[in-house]
C-alpha cells in the first residue's frame, strides 16, 4: 500500500478523528486485542473487557464524554476511520502529579492489514498536539523494547527513553522450597525502613511516580500507619534478606526487602535492592513471597528495572512478561 500524506496538522486528515466514547469503545477494544492479544496479561485482558462493557453502558459513556479531560481513564484520544471501520487508535490518559498536568499516549495501535502507511505517525501526532493545545507539555508514552519501528517512529516524533522496565509473573506455591543461602529471610522491622525506602526511591522513581496508584511512604512503621491500612482493610506484607557476618556469625545488614500491596492494579511486588546487594537475597525474598502469598493468590507480579537483577528473578520462578521504554517528548 501506497503511504498517505500527512498535513501540517494532522487532524486535518478526513481520515483522523476525535474518540467518540458513545460509540466508538467497543471497535477500539477489538482493535487493541487484535493488536496486542499476544503480549497481553491478565490486567490488560481485563482492560479490554471493562471497555467493551463501558462502550455499552449508555449512562457511563455519557458521564464519560463529560469527565474525559479530568479523569485518568482512557475515555479521550483520536481514532483513524476508514469504509466506517477503526483501523487505527491513540488514547490519550491525563494525570496530575504534584500539581503538575501530564499525558500519556496509550494503546497507539494500527490494525495489521493497514501498517506502513503512516497512521500511526498521524496519530500520535494528533495526541501530541491535542496536550499541547491544553497547556500540557509533560507527555509520556511506552513501548515494548522489541518494537523496534515503533521506537524508531517515536525517536523521531522528539520521545527519549528515560527508563526501561520489565513485568514479570511468577505462580505460587505454597510447596515451594528455598535453596541454602547466607542469608536469613524475616518480617521487615522498622530499623529497615530508612534503607527500604531509599532504595525504593532510586528503583521506583520520582519522574515516573504519576502513574503509580500508591504511596511508599505507606510502608513506614508505627502504629498510625498500621491503624490506617486497618482501617482501609489493605494487608500488605513485608520480607527483607539480612545477610551473615562470616566474622562473627552473627546478622550483618540489609540485602535486600520485599513488599506486598495487594491493590489489585499492576505491579503488586516492589522488590528494594542496593546497588551492591546479593542477588541471592531477592531470590530468597521472591520465593518466600510465593510460598507465602499461596493460600490467597495463584500469582503474583513483579515489575523492575531492566538489568543486572534480570537472572535473580527469573532464578525465583518469574517469567517476563515485556519489557516496556518509558519515553517523554522532549520537542
Amino acid at each position: 500500500m501506497s503511504s498517505i500524506t500527512i498535513p501540517a496538522r494532522a487532524e486535518q486528515h478526513p481520515n483522523l478523528r476525535p474518540l467518540n466514547v458513545l460509540r466508538d469503545l467497543p471497535a477500539v477494544a477489538d482493535l487493541i486485542e487484535l493488536c496486542f492479544s499476544s503480549t497481553m496479561d491478565n490486567e490488560g485482558r481485563q482492560y479490554v473487557q471493562d471497555m467493551r462493557r463501558t462502550g455499552n453502558d449508555n449512562s457511563f459513556v455519557r458521564w464519560a464524554n463529560r469527565a474525559a479531560e479530568t479523569t485518568s481513564l482512557p475515555l479521550s484520544g483520536y481514532i483513524w476511520e476508514e469504509n466506517g471501520r477503526v483501523i487505527g487508535n491513540a488514547s490519550l490518559i491525563p494525570f496530575r502529579y504534584k500539581k503538575q498536568r501530564i499525558y500519556l499516549i496509550a494503546n497507539i495501535a494500527v490494525h495489521p492489514d493497514f501498517r506502513r502507511r503512516g497512521i500511526a505517525d498521524a496519530l500520535t501526532r494528533r495526541a501530541m498536539q491535542h496536550a499541547r493545545d491544553k497547556n500540557v507539555d509533560n507527555i509520556w508514552l511506552h513501548v515494548r523494547d522489541d518494537n523496534a519501528g515503533a521506537i524508531e517512529l517515536y525517536r523521531k516524533l522528539g520521545f527519549v527513553e528515560r527508563a526501561r522496565r520489565t513485568s514479570w509473573q511468577a505462580h505460587t506455591d505454597p510447596h515451594i522450597s528455598t535453596p541454602q543461602t547466607e542469608c536469613v529471610v524475616t518480617g521487615r522491622h522498622a530499623d529497615y525502613w530508612r534503607t527500604q525506602l531509599d532504595w525504593l526511591s532510586r528503583l521506583y522513581p520520582d519522574h515516573l511516580a504519576w502513574h503509580r496508584n500508591w504511596d511508599f511512604k505507606s510502608l513506614r512503621p508505627g502504629l498510625w500507619n498500621w491503624l490506617y491500612l486497618l482501617f482501609v482493610d489493605i494487608n500488605i506484607r513485608q520480607w527483607v534478606a539480612i545477610g551473615k557476618d562470616h566474622s562473627s556469625g552473627s546478622l550483618g545488614s540489609m540485602e535486600a526487602a520485599l513488599a506486598w500491596i495487594p491493590y489489585g492494579r499492576g505491579e503488586s511486588l516492589f522488590a528494594a535492592t542496593g546497588e551492591g546487594s546479593n542477588p541471592a537475597a531477592l531470590i530468597a525474598l521472591l520465593l518466600q513471597a510465593r510460598r507465602e502469598l499461596a493460600h490467597t493468590y495463584s500469582s503474583i507480579t513483579l515489575e523492575f528495572p531492566t538489568g543486572n537483577f534480570d537472572n535473580a528473578i527469573q532464578a525465583a520462578g518469574f517469567k517476563p512478561l515485556r519489557t516496556l521504554i518509558w519515553m517523554q517528548a522532549t520537542s
